[in-house]
């Protein structure tokens, strides 16, 4: 393929480019509204008893999902080698958008949990799956950015939960919510049609003349053929652990916990929790439009910032301004100021985890990266699944207005942790944009 692509070619690569990145963004704004609608009808489902529904069960429904995700996310990669990239986030498509059918339909609290398990389940496979596509097809030295973008999606299909909640609950009821979240099955057939097979893909099952073809008719670069096994990946595993690293490991996969615990806790429980400091549920569910705007605008922002003095300090300073935040909004105030104070907790939240993954990814070999991040996500999982569920059991025990309080504890610990990973000396310095940081959230 030429180094100096002409013209038409950069064109086209442009538009398989702004193809690609188009049709995952769709995809990840569905993920998005999935996943942030059971938090946006969990207001109406407890006031109104459904089911019999009470805090801590609700908080086991909320665990439910993300226990979902960090299985999906487990086996993501296993079977995307398999089928395909494409035909995984085909499935993942099809899959979340099938359970939000079962919990639309759901006659106890049994089918409910199962259509959320199989949604999680869903979701946490296509998020790292579309990561990778916009990665295989992004235009050169413009990967971080990309990716960046198709992160905005997520949190604007959080928006998009909300309005669906305040549009539908009152008039219709929730059960129209999660039927809006069956939608996205008639979009699955769009990518099985329109969106070109991953390279990587092509590449790894030795289709090295189909993807040199496509390569060069986009103007697209080919992945480098990848070596090594899965013993290879419980070496760099091992590797985690040789001499002092293990501190630094456990430092990482600790602030991870944490930090998921607080992104995933907040995202189940910030309308309920809003309710219960005495705001009506239209405005509980502004605050949830409000939040996901801060966090578009925390995606783009904490990039910049990182490269300029640091990924681990400014994951640190973020987490401190995360839990400021999140005890403010246990104290009833003027909305005006809840607002200003919930749109930058959304700024500085959502992207202090990521920052743990951009530390991780700068601070780790080149060849055993992908492991540490990859491992620094999965152990941060479990703080998403504890997150919903400590949140229900505060509520059960009747200590709701404690709830931002523990949000915010677990925040300071996650700044304590990736601080002290950060005065420890790094063993590389930073180099280009590394794609896996994002991929792991």
């Amino acid at each position: 393929m030429s180094s100096s692509p002409s013209p038409l070619l950069s064109a086209r690569g442009s538009r398989l480019a702004l193809l690609v990145v188009g049709l995952c963004w769709l995809a990840v704004l569905f993920d998005g509204l999935d996943m942030f609608i059971y938090g946006s009808v969990l207001p109406h489902l407890l006031e109104t008893r459904t089911f019999g529904l009470t805090a801590d069960q609700a908080g086991d429904l909320g665990s439910y999902a993300t226990f979902g995700m960090l299985v999906g996310a487990l086996v993501a990669g296993t079977i995307a080698d398999r089928i395909g990239r494409k035909k995984l986030m085909v499935c993942c498509v099809t899959l979340f958008s099938l359970a939000s059918g079962v919990c639309a339909l759901a006659d106890s609290v049994t089918v409910f949990g199962l259509g959320r398990t199989l949604a999680g389940v869903g979701l946490g496979g296509l998020l790292p799956t579309a990561i990778s596509m916009v990665s295989d097809y992004a235009p050169r030295g413009r990967g971080a950015i990309v990716i960046g973008l198709l992160m905005t999606a997520h949190h604007a299909g959080g928006i998009l939960s909300a309005y669906v909640a305040k549009w539908l609950i009152d008039p219709v009821g929730w059960r129209a919510a999660f039927w809006v979240c069956v939608l996205p099955l008639l979009f699955a057939p769009v990518l099985a049609k329109v969106l070109p097979e991953s390279l990587s893909f092509l590449v790894a099952k030795g289709r090295g003349e189909e993807a040199e073809a496509l390569a060069e008719r986009y103007d697209v670069e080919v992945p480098a053929v990848r070596t090594g096994g899965a013993g290879d990946r419980w070496t760099n595993l091992a590797n985690l652990f040789r001499g002092n690293e293990w501190i630094q490991t456990l430092l990482y996969w600790v602030a991870s916990f944490g930090g998921l615990l607080l992104v995933y806790g907040v995202a189940t429980w910030l309308p309920t929790l809003m309710r219960a400091e005495g705001y009506a549920l239209g405005s509980a569910l502004s605050f949830v439009v409000v939040f996901n705007l801060g966090g578009i605008v925390g995606m783009l922002v904490a990039g910049r910032a990182a490269d300029r003095f640091g990924a681990p300090r400014i994951s640190a300073l973020w987490f401190a301004l995360t839990a400021a935040g999140v005890f403010l909004l246990s104290i009833h105030m003027d909305m005006t100021v809840t607002m200003i104070v919930v749109f930058f907790t959304g700024v500085f939240l959502n992207s202090a985890q990521t920052m743990i993954y951009a530390t991780v990814s700068i601070r780790s070999d080149a060849d055993n990266r992908a492991t540490a991040v990859g491992w620094t996500s999965g152990m941060g999982r479990f703080g998403a699944v504890f997150g919903p569920w400590l949140g229900g059991q505060l509520l059960a025990s009747g200590n709701g207005d404690r709830g931002f309080t523990a949000f915010a504890i677990a925040g300071l610990s996650s700044m304590v942790f990736i601080g002290i990973a950060a005065l420890r000396s790094p063993k590389r310095t930073a180099t280009d944009s590394e794609r896996e940081l994002v991929a792991a959230h």
